[in-house]
């Protein structure tokens, strides 16, 4: 697959690796492509995401990540459900912050594992690059790009897609930004995949 990736979306990936180490992220995950995404410059998915108003707010994009990060990467959604059965996630960290320290959460993964020097794609990295040649093929397109890792990116249902919607860009608005009024594809179902 990684032979049909476009010089910018191999960047994206290189990025990604970036990001996770700078982060100090034992794995490459979501957000990761999506800070990669944000870095890049004069590419459709850059272009869309310009239009979109979504370059001016990273700092607002950065601060609703982090922020998931401190939830141990649970979504407004996870938190909307487990408030429906009585569960305050707001107060569960603030209590899991006082006994452990700040970031308790976050770190709750990564505990027993051994460094390996290797960072691999989490399971939803690897869904959303494989959603991405889904919807490259879909559009009929023979490359891999950026703007497909986006799409898929918007696509797959977790806290990137969330804030990437709460920064108003949706899958629709994506494809309307990168394609006009003529998408080629409709959203290939991706959401299932997270």
């Amino acid at each position: 697959m990684f032979e049909r990736f476009t010089e910018a979306a191999r960047g994206v990936v290189t990025g990604a690796v970036v990001h996770s180490e700078r982060l100090g992220a034992d794995e490459i995950t979501e957000e990761h492509l999506l800070l990669a995404l944000l870095d890049r410059r004069g590419t459709r998915a850059s272009f869309a995401l310009t239009a979109l108003g979504v370059g001016d707010r990273r700092e607002a994009l950065e601060a609703a990540l982090a922020e998931s990060r401190r939830r141990g990467g649970l979504s407004k959604a996870d938190a909307a459900a487990l408030a429906g059965i009585g569960i305050d996630l707001g107060e569960v960290v603030s209590k899991l912050e006082e006994a452990h320290g700040e970031g308790a959460m976050r770190s709750a993964g990564r505990r027993g594992r051994r460094w390996t020097g290797h960072r691999p794609f989490v399971p939803g990295a690897k869904a959303v690059l494989a959603g991405a040649l889904r919807i490259a093929r879909g559009r009929g397109d023979r490359h891999i790009g950026d703007e497909h890792l986006l799409l898929a990116l918007a696509a797959h249902r977790g806290v990137v897609a969330e804030a990437l919607a709460d920064h108003g860009a949706t899958y629709a608005a994506v494809e309307r930004a990168m394609y006009g009024g003529a998408g080629g594809g409709a959203n290939p179902g991706l959401a299932e995949a997270g």
